[in-house]
């Protein structure tokens, strides 16, 4: 039976968690629906460089937070104490592969400029534009040989644009949907001009790039104070209980539950606020299977 508590209240809290950030389980009754849901996970996970199932990937994590509850459970003989660091530790994996995906992304954005005038140089030189392309995805950007990686052989067998539109759904992000549609019209229209575009597409997404970073290094500050904020206090209280003596029979007692509790609901509370105060207003897809979805 305390298992099952256990097990019970781990998976509350881990909803609870997930309902206050915004990464629940989106649990849907329609077949359609949840297939559309399961697509956007896996794509999370593509983009993260995980090539495994949603279930699984949730699975590992759970089975994490379970071992780091009994761990700190023995630790501290309080198993409210334990809940809100087992939550953390569930929760570890999905952030370390969010930042994983977003540095992945970020890569690949920052890498476009260079790109860009990597094919203009290619097609002065006398290249067509699909040659041109398959040659960035050997010899150009590091990030964009690996998000050009399959574009080679999907131009062979589906044709160019299916290949560009494969690459803009697998990134999903607002600047390279940009650029595959200003690639795709080059593609269909041809002509002397298409190097002149493409150098203008390379200074604009530079200067779009450089204001995203601006911004971005603004608010990474506020980011690292909410987390450090949140998680200090509760690796505190871990070790102020990990003695026999007053902190911990107070903490297991009816009333250093309810603190818990009540600390747990600010300290979720509180980084939400703070997170969603320094968040960057995220620019909206036009194109893509996710266009009229805000940008995650």
């Amino acid at each position: 039976m305390r298992m099952l508590a256990a097990l019970s209240a781990a998976l509350f809290a881990y909803l609870a968690v997930g309902y206050m950030i915004g990464y629940a389980p989106n649990i849907r009754w329609r077949a359609s629906r949840r297939q559309t849901d399961m697509t956007k996970r896996q794509l999370w996970l593509i983009q993260a460089g995980l090539n495994i199932s949603p279930i699984r990937f949730w699975t590992v994590s759970l089975v994490l937070g379970l071992l780091a509850l009994l761990i700190a459970s023995g630790i501290s003989q309080a198993f409210w104490v334990a809940l809100p660091p087992a939550v953390v530790v569930t929760m570890l994996p999905h952030w370390f592969y969010e930042r994983r995906r977003l540095q992945r992304l970020s890569d690949v954005k920052r890498a476009w400029p260079d790109g860009l005038r990597h094919l203009v140089a290619g097609v002065r030189s006398g290249m067509s534009l699909p040659l041109a392309l398959e040659d960035l995805a050997v010899n150009g950007p590091e990030a964009l040989q690996q998000a050009l990686e399959r574009f080679p052989t999907l131009s062979r067998v589906f044709g160019v644009p299916a290949a560009l539109e494969s690459v803009r759904d697998e990134l999903a992000d607002p600047t390279t949907d940009r650029v595959i549609e200003v690639l795709l019209v080059a593609h269909e229209r041809g002509g002397p001009i298409v190097p002149e575009i493409l150098a203008d597409l390379a200074d604009s997404t530079t200067k779009d790039i450089r204001t995203i970073e601006e911004m971005q290094s603004e608010s990474l500050e506020q980011r690292l104070s909410a987390r450090i904020v949140f998680a200090v206090p509760w690796l505190v209280l871990l070790l102020m209980t990990a003695r026999d003596g007053p902190y911990r029979t107070f903490y297991r007692s009816a009333g250093g539950t309810v603190v818990i509790i009540v600390g747990a609901v600010l300290s979720i509370f509180g980084w939400w606020a703070v997170s969603r105060l320094g968040r960057q207003p995220l620019e909206q897809r036009v194109f893509g299977a996710t266009a009229l979805e805000p940008g995650r």
